[in-house]
């Protein structure tokens, strides 16, 4: 039976630490934690979630692209678990794209990131994987990479007026006609 685990809110020291490697992929601690975060992630309408956000001090996070009320453009893919996750290579083009966070309710900020980035990470049966992401992709990837190092997307803000909050990003940036 999986839970739904309280979300970390900006402020909480463990947002700030360096995450740990995982040693044993196999634990029945983190395949838990892996079920719990994908649980969690589902509930909360989000698009991925890091250890840490969770008070888990643990190299993973959940990237789990799909249309949902936060993100209904976001393209769909089965939620994957990244496990102790390195960025091995990326494009030189940077794109600006809106950003929200489960730990940082309210509010959206347009963050510059590499459009395709090249990764290696343990996938929860253990084995080595090496993908290409690109786009919306490779932005959640990014982002929750970020929380493994301490960072929050706020931190990598160009400038405060790149600042909305999430009822006018609804507004203006969602509902836009296409």
């Amino acid at each position: 039976m999986t839970e739904i685990l309280q979300i970390a809110q900006l402020g909480n020291p463990i947002l700030r630490q360096q995450a740990q490697n995982i040693e044993n992929v196999r634990d029945e601690r983190i395949q838990k934690l892996i079920d719990n975060l994908i649980s969690t992630i589902a509930q909360a309408n989000g698009v991925g979630i890091a250890a840490p956000q969770v008070a888990q001090s643990y190299r993973l996070f959940i990237v789990a692209s799909r249309p949902n009320p936060r993100y209904p453009n976001a393209p769909e893919m089965e939620p994957t678990a990244i496990l102790n996750p390195r960025v091995i290579g990326h494009s030189e083009e940077v794109v600006k794209g809106w950003e929200g966070c489960l730990s940082i309710p309210g509010i959206r900020g347009l963050v510059p990131r590499y459009r395709e980035i090249e990764v290696e990470y343990t996938s929860r049966n253990g084995k080595l994987q090496r993908r290409e992401f690109t786009n919306f992709v490779a932005r959640i990837f990014q982002h929750e990479n970020d929380h493994l190092d301490g960072i929050v997307f706020l931190d990598r803000l160009e400038s405060t007026r790149d600042i909305i909050t999430e009822q006018e990003y609804q507004q203006q940036i969602v509902q836009q006609p296409s």
